[in-house]
């Protein structure tokens, strides 16, 4: 299919054109081009055994045949390699160049007000997003002890809104200088395409974060893997990450999963991986002595982060993973953001009923009756309730 470039697209006349999303929903929940259609592409292929019946059920439908439709996905590739016959007929079509990620990249490369940008970021977290944002961040650092005397925590920087936001909450807390701690805000790149590099690179000049970048190879280790290779990936990211940090005189690494990544994990293990268990709030590294794993947005709600990122118009990746335009979004734990939006789906459904469902799920890892358990794991030990259920009868 022919490409056409966002400077060539802005020449045309308003009206004579129309952009086509061609996304999965959870990419598009990181925001779309404005007044783009939105038509999850592999999901009507499915569907419909080929796209073609999807584009006349009427989502082209009532396009007048004169006008020009743009397709884009994440970075272009995949609407470039379209075929003639997955196409509208009668349509004259192009894919834009870059994807949403050249879109994204246009609205960073303006550097001429970053200071102010930046100065606006930081005020919001002091004011108007502190209780939603800095106090929860601090009660987690405070509750689970999070941030102590002599630690140096690498703050790794994944490009998205969560690690993005984190970053500034750790140069806010520590200008309050409650404990000495020491900060390297880390970013690996495991292979990202350049316009995904580049857009962590300004997004992070743009809010005053000084990252420390540095490569590895794991997206070509993981390229011909069929069977799990999010998972893989993000194993292989959190290993290299230790390995840096450590490296680097670290004793901590610090990751970007927050309040709904805590609760779906839960309900999608009692679901998807029939076990009960939780994201901890920080964990002891097993293959690198010394090293521990926090997650400081552990009370953080995802709208709220969102609110900020909207408020201070900002604009972070979702997944920089390059095989983005051609599976399933991944997630910082491996899992697929189809599973995880089908789990998002089914706590706001149950809320419409029980608005306390995200607390409870939340709170029920934290009033675990061990007595009413049939079986457990403590240490890689199982223990059945048989096997003190007699004894507890003779005392």
């Amino acid at each position: 299919m022919k490409e056409i470039t966002l400077e060539e697209l802005k020449k045309m006349k308003d009206g004579s054109y129309v952009l086509i999303d061609i996304r999965d929903e959870g990419m598009r929940s990181y925001g779309m081009i404005p007044g783009a259609i939105a038509v999850d592409f592999e999901k009507e292929n499915a569907q419909n055994n080929g796209v073609r019946k999807a584009w006349t059920d009427g989502i082209i439908a009532g396009i007048p045949g004169d006008r020009k439709l743009v397709f884009y996905c994440e970075i272009g590739r995949k609407t470039r390699e379209l075929e003639e016959e997955d196409l509208p007929e009668g349509y004259d079509c192009y894919s834009l160049e870059g994807g949403y990620i050249g879109y994204i990249r246009s609205l960073t490369a303006d550097e001429s007000n970053q200071k102010e940008r930046q100065q606006k970021a930081e005020e919001s977290i002091r004011k108007k997003f502190h209780k939603q944002l800095f106090t929860p961040f601090a009660k987690a650092c405070k509750t689970y002890r999070l941030i102590e005397e002599g630690d140096r925590i690498a703050v790794c920087i994944s490009g998205g809104k969560d690690s993005m936001l984190m970053a500034k909450l750790f140069q806010e807390i520590k200008k309050h200088r409650q404990c000495n701690f020491d900060l390297t805000f880390l970013v690996m790149d495991p292979g990202y395409n350049p316009d995904n590099r580049a857009l962590i690179e300004s997004n992070a000049k743009t809010l005053g974060i000084p990252i420390t970048i540095f490569e590895s190879d794991i997206f070509d280790a993981v390229d011909n893997i069929e069977k799990s290779p999010c998972y893989l990936c993000a194993r292989m990211r959190r290993g290299y990450l230790y390995s840096r940090a450590k490296e680097l005189g670290c004793n901590k690494i610090a990751l970007g999963h927050h309040y709904d990544d805590v609760i779906e994990t839960i309900l999608m293990g009692m679901l998807h991986g029939a076990q009960i268990q939780t994201m901890m709030p920080k964990l002891h590294s097993t293959n690198f002595e010394g090293m521990e794993l926090i997650r400081p947005l552990y009370l953080v709600r995802e709208s709220d982060i969102c609110a900020w990122r909207d408020y201070n118009d900002l604009h972070f990746l979702q997944c920089a993973c390059h095989f983005t335009d051609t599976c399933s979004t991944c997630h910082e734990d491996g899992t697929t953001s189809s599973k995880r939006l089908e789990t998002k789906k089914l706590i706001a459904a149950l809320k419409k009923d029980n608005p306390f469902v995200e607390s409870n799920i939340f709170r029920s890892v934290e009033n675990v009756n061990l007595d009413t358990v049939i079986e457990y794991k403590k240490d890689g030990v199982r223990h059945h309730f048989l096997d003190e259920y007699d004894l507890k009868d003779e005392k």
